[in-house]
């Protein structure tokens, strides 16, 4: 079986990592390491168990200390699976809707791939949530967590360093990778992405792929709205949302990673053109089944 290349650590200011896993597909994310004298924050942890503890010996080896506080920027196995190694001791915090979502959700991720190699998992919830805002401190250092969605999910929050003008977006945005918006919203993940523009940083340490700039607010807005180009064509013309993906003209968008998701992203923008809230619940098997056809019957590759 394929594997992906070892993560790289990126410091992105004084004190605050980014953890990138290549090549940054499917279930290979990205986490944030801020480093303090009296104790380390991790914004989010990986899918496997094997990567989770990758991650804990590089957290050992910048802070040389336990992690005292994680961050879930939502509910995606890839982003919490690995909270179970760092003990119980850790505080994890998320959007107040993130403790169900996880909950319902369950390890059905591993499902999806199961020749990968998950290891032994346990869920492990947040413990504090908070609905809009919230401030952590590492020592003089403010890191504000700000819910922006429904975007991605119904509950992506962001760390936002404002002295350092970091952002660690989760997967509101992905660099080279196609954005997936199917348990979330595209009116909403716009919405967002203004605000994320609004913030004006100069770092952005995506949920996916490579560490940028703020480029990736703009290239991730551009792909959303090519969807909802597609999606009224696609309407008009009476198509399902597999066949309007397969008759789309993505362009340059089209070399994209994971490019199978326009099939899920135009479920999402059908049912938003027909009037259903942002983030209301779709049926994501049928929609995922539907990207392996769109993939030529084949399993999405995942290399977690």
């Amino acid at each position: 079986m394929r594997t992906s290349p070892e993560a790289r650590v990126a410091e992105v200011a004084d004190g605050a990592f980014a953890y990138v896993q290549p090549h940054g597909g499917w279930c290979v994310n990205n986490a944030g390491i801020l480093v303090g004298r009296t104790g380390t924050v991790l914004i989010d942890t990986v899918a496997t168990r094997p990567r989770a503890s990758r991650l804990a010996e590089q957290v050992q080896r910048l802070s040389g200390g336990p992690v005292q506080t994680i961050v879930n920027t939502h509910h995606h196995g890839d982003h919490t699976f690995g909270n179970c190694v760092f003990g119980p001791s850790v505080t994890v915090v998320a959007h107040e809707l993130a403790i169900a979502e996880i909950l319902d959700a369950g390890l059905g991720l591993t499902q999806l791939w199961p020749e990968v190699e998950w290891g032994e998992i346990r869920l492990v919830p947040p413990s504090v949530t908070f609905p809009d805002r919230m401030t952590l401190h590492v020592d003089e250092r403010s890191v504000e967590l700000l819910h922006v969605g429904p975007a991605h999910t119904t509950n992506d929050i962001v760390a936002w360093l404002p002295a350092e003008r970091v952002l660690y977006a989760g997967d509101v945005v992905m660099s080279g990778c196609a954005p997936f918006v199917l348990m979330g919203s595209i009116s909403g993940s716009l919405s967002a992405l203004r605000r994320l523009r609004e913030l004006n940083p100069v770092t952005v340490v995506s949920g996916h792929g490579p560490v940028s700039g703020p480029e990736v607010i703009d290239a991730t807005e551009r792909y959303l709205r090519q969807i909802l180009r597609i999606a009224d064509a696609g309407i008009s013309a009476g198509m399902t949302p597999l066949e309007a993906a397969r008759t789309a003209d993505l362009g340059d968008l089209a070399g994209l990673r994971d490019s199978e998701r326009i099939v899920g992203n135009l479920h999402r923008a059908y049912a938003e053109r027909r009037g259903d809230p942002p983030g209301s619940p779709l049926d994501v098997l049928t929609a995922f089944h539907e990207m392996v056809d769109y993939n030529n019957g084949v399993l999405p590759e995942c290399l977690a």
